[in-house]
């Protein structure tokens, strides 16, 4: 039986005013730091984000979902209960959406029920921003359709500073801008309708790695190099330079026309097998936010490999999603007050 204990002394970053998250593009280094360094600090206090607490007893966390998830909205839920939160599950299957009830009336429904954030997944971009307009509570995005993910982004930089950070990345005197300079980090697959991979580029970028953004032409814009990002279309013309490849799926769900000839193919093209990395550098991190397709963008001896952080992964998204809901509900009650 789960045991919760009493709130631990944790110190709230001065920097963090913002009582939303919905997206990485507008944090800066120092705040993508705080929150890292949060869900680290919480990650430990909560031994590996099994104990319960009792920092965010009373509270209550809305999972409002109109499309579908596992990973994200159990991740989101166990986040809450772990810091003693109560969590409403709802999905629009079912719902009064389907008699023709608006997505904001809806919302605005769930949160005079009580809640204290409304987490939401919608397939359109910029729904996350409009809530949190509209409503009282905070929000927090966990995808708008292609646009971003945050807390998937903050779960792989937290991955990689984890296990290639400097030792003091969580140090506030630390340059943030730097945390992960000398790095070269690439997102390889379908970047253009990944959510997952702007809010890692943004990020990444903010924390000074080097990004590049690879795939096949029809998925990845040469208008990335306009603002700053190195652009490839071949894995093996980089795979050897990477410290880190973030192998992202094939969003077949998104997309209206193939963007290129065959499953075959791209797995020929961008798939990370064994043969690819032999030629990688020893201890080159490998990472995908899931679900994997296993043969298309990684072959199984690599998903299980000692590489592989793709479970590591998982459990740092509890870990982030309890630092969002805290945060954001610490500069809600500042900001009340």
């Amino acid at each position: 039986m789960d045991t919760m204990t009493e709130a631990p002394p944790l110190t709230f970053p001065a920097i963090w005013r913002h009582q939303n998250l919905l997206d990485l593009e507008r944090l800066r280094s120092d705040e993508l730091q705080a929150i890292l360094a949060t869900a680290q600090t919480l990650k430990d206090l909560t031994d590996g984000c099994r104990r319960k607490l009792s920092l965010l007893s009373g509270k209550t966390c809305a999972n409002l979902f109109f499309e579908n998830s596992t990973r994200t909205r159990n991740s989101f839920s166990l986040a809450a209960k772990r810091l003693g939160a109560d969590t409403v599950e709802f999905s629009s299957s079912g719902s009064s959406v389907a008699k023709g009830e608006t997505f904001v009336d809806t919302a605005k429904t769930i949160e005079a029920m009580g809640v204290d954030w409304v987490v939401t997944r919608h397939h359109t971009p910029g729904t996350p921003h409009l809530l949190a307009r509209e409503l009282q509570c905070s929000v927090l995005n966990a995808g708008d359709g292609p646009h971003e993910h945050p807390t998937q982004g903050l779960l792989d930089i937290l991955t990689i500073l984890q296990n290639r950070g400097p030792a003091n990345w969580m140090d506030p005197a630390v340059n943030a801008s730097e945390l992960l300079s000398g790095m070269t980090i690439a997102m390889v697959g379908d970047i253009a309708h990944s959510r997952t991979a702007r809010s890692n580029i943004w990020g990444l970028k903010a924390l000074g790695a080097h990004v590049i953004i690879c795939g096949p032409p029809t998925l990845v814009s040469h208008r990335w190099e306009e603002i700053g990002f190195e652009v490839a279309h071949r894995l093996d013309d980089i795979v050897q330079r990477c410290d880190v490849l973030n192998l992202l799926r094939i969003q077949f769900e998104r997309q209206y026309t193939r963007p290129f000839p065959s499953v075959r193919e791209y797995a020929a093209l961008y798939a990370m097998n064994g043969d690819r990395m032999r030629r990688a550098k020893e201890d080159i991190l490998i990472m995908a936010p899931g679900p994997i397709n296993r043969g298309v963008e990684i072959t199984p001896e690599v998903a299980d490999g000692p590489h592989s952080v793709i479970l590591e992964q998982v459990t740092n998204g509890i870990a982030v999603r309890m630092a969002a809901l805290w945060l954001l509900a610490g500069a809600h009650e500042r900001a009340s007050s």
